[in-house]
């Protein structure tokens, strides 16, 4: 399919969700630049920081007093910061997206009352465009949400368990 059929069909379908897909489009584009951020932090960065961390942790001298067990927390709550980062934001942003979607849904049932209070239950084409919306806005959002949902989790977990090994490796004796 070439480009201008592609994005016809893009701009019918954004046209059919109605006013609500824009914002559905550009919250789902923000969590997903930030999902592929902090893939590539965990993947790319982290292992370095990590390796600093535990170089920090190996040059000192005292590892078992009071001092050194502050000092090794510190390590390690920041590097867990750091790998959970903006993780936050991508579960609201993934809670938004089911709501931007049934935002979508109530305006496309508000319009197919307003068919029905002008036209009556004869214009079925018109209450049709309607329901199209309530659907189409609640497939995107669901899609959506579902999408981010996985991979959150996924870092969500990947930050525990970094976590974990990094205590691990700070020893104390």
């Amino acid at each position: 399919m070439p480009w201008p059929e592609a994005l016809e069909d893009f701009l019918g379908f954004v046209h059919t969700g109605g006013a609500v897909m824009w914002p559905l489009f550009l919250t789902t584009f923000v969590m997903w630049a930030l999902i592929i951020e902090r893939y590539w932090y965990v993947l790319r960065l982290h292992p370095k920081n990590a390796k600093r961390i535990v170089e920090i942790w190996s040059d000192r001298p005292d590892k078992t007093s009071w001092y050194a067990h502050q000092i090794r927390g510190l390590l390690v709550s920041r590097a867990y910061f750091q790998l959970y980062g903006s993780t936050g934001i991508i579960r609201s942003l993934v809670a938004v997206c089911p709501l931007l979607g049934l935002l979508g849904t109530v305006m496309g049932m508000v319009e197919v009352f307003d068919v029905m209070a002008t036209h009556g239950n004869g214009n079925v084409r018109a209450m049709a465009s309607g329901v199209s919306e309530a659907i189409v806005t609640t497939m995107v959002g669901m899609v959506a949400a579902l999408s981010g949902l996985y991979f959150v989790e996924r870092l969500k977990r990947r930050a525990d368990t970094e976590r974990r090994r990094i205590e691990d490796l700070l020893t104390t004796s």
